[in-house]
């Protein structure tokens, strides 16, 4: 694995100073190829920007996973800025420019949802949309805890992303999906949180 490649005090893009540190690092992720991973961040205003891109050429696509057990939640996930996470009844994460790439797992991309569940529940004024909240919470809890089942779908059209298990299904992206994701691309990017349970 190489050294990260830095380069400090950049102009950082929202608050025009020079305290932007920009970084460039190549890892070889199993059963994904050499990947390079690129960052941008701000001391001064916090602003952060990351990506991840496979050194190799891949295709749009779409893979989805039930995950059923504790161990599920060590499974490797490569996620780019383009692509979109679908949680059914949870939450869908959709691209844009406020969207990073990042390396995790399964667990990772859970708390990352519990986190903004969280920070709704707090911030609820009505009572039942932090009732709604507080059972979503449990519910993504039960998941992780391996009592319930839960299905995972990532669609990239840039073809940067990657459940990693045997478990995975993968299938090509579909020529409106990819018009679509084109078109959230240039817009803002969307967390957009279900109070629909089943």
């Amino acid at each position: 694995m190489e050294k990260p490649e830095t380069i400090e005090k950049q102009l950082c893009p929202m608050c025009k100073t020079n305290n932007m540190t920009m970084m460039e690092e190549e890892i070889e992720i199993p059963f994904f190829g050499k990947t390079f991973v690129f960052s941008m961040t701000c001391s001064n205003c916090k602003y952060h920007v990351a990506d991840v891109e496979a050194a190799e050429q891949k295709e749009p696509l779409k893979q989805t996973i039930e995950i059923s057990s504790e161990e599920d939640m060590k499974i490797r996930v490569i996620k780019s800025s383009q692509a979109t996470v679908k949680i059914p009844h949870i939450t869908t994460i959709t691209p844009g420019p406020a969207s990073n790439g990042y390396i995790t797992n399964i667990e990772g991309i859970l708390r990352r949802v519990k986190y903004h569940v969280e920070t709704l529940a707090e911030d609820a004024e009505d009572d039942d949309e932090k009732k709604k909240a507080r059972k979503l919470l449990k519910k993504l809890n039960r998941v992780m805890w391996g009592d319930e089942k839960l299905t995972i779908t990532i669609e990239d059209p840039s073809g940067n992303s990657a459940i990693i298990s045997d478990k995975t299904q993968t299938s090509k992206l579909n020529q409106n999906k990819l018009f679509l994701y084109f078109f959230l691309n240039s817009n803002i990017f969307i967390f957009q949180i279900y109070y629909v349970l089943i």
